[in-house]
């Protein structure tokens, strides 16, 4: 309706303030007024999501997307009970990214998330080597991501298991690639929900969240 407020972004950053001054069928005319542009995060949180069944995948990134995170990456985890097969890897790739698209827009973020192709675990390592800060959420670490020091700048890397859990063998490379385990709290999270959870608690200690 004409007066309203409506904001365009494209997803990079860059938003514009406009109002709306006249509207037809499928056409909208738009005043701007005013432009800025959102500063690049910092630090970055990427969340490695081990692919979960149904359409649970899709719910943790609608809730990892509104909460805050900026790239999320499927990760074929040894002991994933979904698969993506090859020939049904895009479609599922897809659906990921279009639930990030839509949380977005719900959420009014400037920056949409990235959602990265799918990765085995000498990806995921390469990623835990070169982050500021890797986290493997173990819901039996003794240590809790809560009291974690968050750094400043960089890339601070979130694990998230499959619903049986990271292995063992998994555990032991990601350790010695640098990532530390920590729980999240006395419950235990189901795969879709653990991802938002953490960004919240790091985006909350790096100070993002003010």
């Amino acid at each position: 309706m004409p007066g309203e407020r409506v904001d365009l972004t494209d997803g990079a950053g860059v938003i514009a303030e406009c109002v709306a001054v006249a509207a037809r069928p499928g056409e909208l005319d738009l005043s701007v007024l005013s432009r800025r542009t959102e500063p690049e995060p910092a630090p970055r949180i990427v969340v490695v999501q081990a692919i979960i069944k149904g359409d649970r995948g899709e719910l943790a990134v609608e809730l990892m997307t509104e909460v805050g995170a900026d790239e999320i990456v499927p990760w074929a985890a040894e002991r994933c009970v979904a698969r993506w097969r090859p020939d049904r890897e895009e479609k599922a790739l897809g659906r990921w990214r279009s639930a990030a698209i839509a949380a977005a827009k719900q959420s009014r973020r400037g920056r949409f998330p990235v959602v990265s192709g799918q990765q085995s675990l000498p990806g995921v390592l390469a990623r835990v080597s070169a982050a500021a800060l890797a986290v493997i959420l173990d819901p039996v670490a003794p240590g809790s991501l809560g009291v974690l020091p968050v750094p400043a700048a960089g890339e601070v890397v979130l694990i998230v298991g499959p619903e049986g859990g990271i292995s063992p063998a998994e555990a032991a490379e990601l350790e010695s690639a640098g990532a530390a385990p920590a729980r999240l709290g006395p419950q235990v999270l189901r795969g879709s929900t653990a991802g938002a959870v953490a960004s919240a608690l790091v985006l909350s200690g790096s100070g993002r969240w003010t």
